[in-house]
């Protein structure tokens, strides 16, 4: 395998996993930690939210998606267009983009939520199944990507993992409810505070 291939792999999961592995994450409770505790932490901006969504009715405004949020899919993009041998490898968009669309979706209605636990559960279920999706879209590019890497397919999971786990992170930390960015947690309603988008 060609060595600029090897070095454009290492550039795109190093670039990945530093912009997207944030030190903390709200993610996965301490041991005998109860949900109580762990709710705590965003239970005042989901019940904020949830008053917001009541006073709207419960209709969001139309759907719209950025594909995968801070920037992600349009460095993707940017790399593509500089290296057309990476968009051949990888493809002109992420290959996971799809679940980050979904993720959207469930983003821009905060999960169809009504009551703040509710909300709270609603989100981790969805950042949740945004890992899983990105783990099975490396599932299913394994073989390719070892074979065009001259990678063993553990290297190429792992890579994979790691991605999943830094977006996962990534949402958990910055993706919450009223924080009054574009990709929060229920982000089709009005911001919690006034005059807010």
């Amino acid at each position: 395998m060609p060595d600029h291939r090897k070095k454009a792999f290492a550039v795109l999961l190093g670039f990945w996993i530093a912009a997207l592995a944030p030190a903390i994450t709200t993610a996965e409770p301490e041991p005998g930690e109860s949900f109580a505790k762990r709710l705590s932490v965003e239970v005042q901006a989901h019940r904020r939210l949830v008053e917001v969504m009541d006073r709207a009715g419960h209709v969001p405004v139309p759907f719209t998606t950025d594909g995968c949020s801070g920037g992600l899919s349009m460095a993707w993009d940017l790399i593509a267009d500089i290296l057309p041998a990476f968009a051949r490898t990888h493809q002109g968009r992420p290959p996971w983009e799809a679940c980050c669309v979904t993720h959207d979706r469930a983003y821009h209605v905060a999960g169809g939520a009504r009551a703040a636990r509710e909300s709270y559960r609603a989100r981790f279920a969805a950042d949740d199944a945004l890992r899983e999706c990105v783990l099975a879209t490396g599932v299913r590019r394994t073989p390719y990507l070892s074979q065009t890497y001259g990678l063993h397919e553990r290297h190429i999971a792992g890579a994979y993992g790691l991605i999943a786990d830094a977006m996962f992170d990534a949402v958990r930390l910055g993706g919450g409810p009223c924080t009054g960015l574009p990709w929060r947690w229920g982000y089709g309603y009005p911001g919690c505070f006034p005059g807010k988008r």
